[in-house]
This record gives C-alpha cells, sequence and structure tokens, in this order.
C-alpha cells in the first residue's frame, strides 16, 4: 500500500443517486512517527486545523489498522482510538482527530452520502453519539477498503453500486458487532441461544413466553426486551413466525395434505390452520 491514496469528487450521475447512497472519496494515508499532521499534501476538501477541527458536508468511515491517536466530536466526548478502531463521521458535525505524535497512524477512509444511511441514522441504526466502534484487527474490513480504493481507480460502468455495497457491508459489520458487543457484555447470548431451543421443540404445543422466560429464570419484561433485541422480533412474534416456516417447510417439501399439515402443527381443525396462514401470509395453504 502507498503512504498516500485519495480518490475525490468521484463521478456521480442521477442514476447513481437514485441507488440511494453515492461515494465521492475513498483513501488511505500512512502518517509516520513525528511527523506534521495533517500533512501538507492533505486533500484540500477536507483539510483542517487539529487546534479548531473541522465540518464536512457527508459520513465519512475510517478504520485505523495501525498506530493509535484521538477522536471528539460535538456530540461525543474526547476519547483515545487506536489500530481495530473504526469511526462515523456525520454531516454538518464539528469533529476533531489527529494520530499520536509518537507512533502516527495508517488509516483507511470512505465518504458517502445518500437516503439510505440518512434513514439508518434517523431509525436509530447509528447516532451521533456513538461514533468510535472498537472492531479490533480485522484483515475484512482492510481488504474492503482495498477493494474500494481499486474500483475507484478503475472506475468501470456501475463503480458507484458497487462503492454503495461495500459501504453498506462496512455499515453493517459495524452495526452487528455494536449490537454482539452490547449482549455480549449482559452475558446473555446463551440464555436468549437456549429460549430459541426451546421453542424449536415447543413450536407444536403452543409455549408461552412467559413459560420460556421461567425456565431461564428471567422476568418476563427482561427476557422480552433482551429477546427483542437480540432477534429484532418480541418472543411471541418470533413463535408466530417460526410456526409460519414450519407450516411453509411442510407446504413446500413434503406430500402431506392440508389437513395432516394442520394436525402436525396442533390446530384445533384444518379450518383455523386455514384462517391463521392466510392473516399471516395473505394466501391460503392450497
Amino acid at each position: 500500500m502507498e503512504k498516500e491514496i485519495h480518490f475525490k469528487y468521484l463521478i456521480v450521475n442521477e442514476q447513481d443517486l437514485s441507488w440511494g447512497l453515492t461515494v465521492d472519496t475513498v483513501g488511505f494515508q500512512q502518517i509516520s512517527p513525528n511527523s506534521t499532521y495533517p500533512p501538507n499534501n492533505h486533500p484540500k476538501r477536507f483539510l483542517f486545523s487539529t487546534d479548531k477541527g473541522r465540518i464536512i458536508d457527508e459520513y465519512q468511515l475510517l478504520y485505523i489498522c495501525k498506530g493509535k491517536g484521538s477522536f471528539i466530536s460535538e456530540s461525543s466526548k474526547s476519547q483515545s482510538v487506536k489500530e481495530g478502531d473504526l469511526f462515523l463521521l456525520f454531516p454538518e458535525e464539528w469533529h476533531n482527530y489527529k494520530p499520536d505524535n509518537q507512533t502516527g497512524w495508517d488509516v483507511y477512509w470512505i465518504g458517502f452520502n445518500g437516503y439510505t444511511i440518512d434513514n439508518q441514522v434517523e431509525k436509530g441504526f447509528f447516532n451521533k453519539q456513538k461514533a468510535v466502534f472498537k472492531m479490533g484487527i480485522n484483515n475484512e474490513i482492510e481488504e474492503l477498503y482495498k477493494r474500494a480504493i481499486k474500483i475507484a481507480i478503475e472506475q468501470k460502468s456501475g463503480f458507484q453500486q458497487i462503492l454503495a455495497g461495500i459501504v453498506n457491508y462496512l455499515l453493517g459489520l459495524t452495526y452487528s458487532w455494536d449490537k454482539n458487543q452490547f449482549l455480549d457484555n449482559l452475558q446473555v447470548t446463551n440464555q436468549i441461544n437456549k429460549a430459541k431451543i426451546i421453542i424449536s421443540g415447543n413450536l407444536i404445543t403452543g409455549i408461552k413466553a412467559a413459560d420460556i422466560a421461567r425456565q431461564l429464570n428471567m422476568s418476563y419484561s427482561g427476557f422480552r426486551r433482551i429477546f427483542k433485541e437480540y432477534t429484532g422480533l418480541a418472543p411471541a412474534q418470533y413463535i408466530k413466525e417460526l410456526r409460519n416456516q414450519k407450516e411453509k417447510e411442510f407446504l413446500t417439501n413434503t406430500t402431506f395434505s392440508c389437513k395432516e399439515i394442520a394436525i402436525k402443527m396442533g390446530y384445533n381443525n384444518q379450518e383455523y390452520f386455514f384462517t391463521t396462514f392466510k392473516q399471516k401470509t395473505g394466501m391460503t395453504p392450497v
């Protein structure tokens, strides 16, 4: 990897904008120990003073793969960052960061905008108060940035869509890591997995969420909150969805009649099976 690679003002057309996310800058920078920061060749569009900080008009996702430094923003307190850390900059949000003078740092970045990321922020997937993610040394992340740089160099037809896919994947990895860190810290992952096993083994009997919480020695409210945080669904909804998937599996992968499936799934009669299935899928089992 060269010491400095930067691509700015990447071409964006009207069709790219309608895709939902566009990338206009991607690059890599190596800051040696005891060197000036920002360097003299720092892109003018993003030039800033470490004494004053800056505001930009796009999102940027930066990943430190070597060294350490510091980061602060209007909504996030000053904190140390190091290799393996990733931080997200928000448009129109004051921020400041710099490498440690003794270590310098190697950092990748990619800048983007679009209604898909705006929607993710609006829905709470990302927020300005949580800008730093301690992902750890991750070769997959570094390879994604390298891939983005290669695509920016070539700029073949449809390159914006590929770059958008890379950004979405990076954001997905970041969100998944953060969510699992939260759950691991609460030490409930095993309990949620146990709950899934209990549900899978009792689909036909119609086990209640409160019964599952009791088996796990958890309060119902606490179990329901953590389960939804982990799966995205409340326990009762998860059970309904799993039952529906099982019903679809019987219908598509076996020769059982609807009446036989209704019996296997614990319905009192075939008509009730037809009614509930149609409510969930919009169509009858037939």
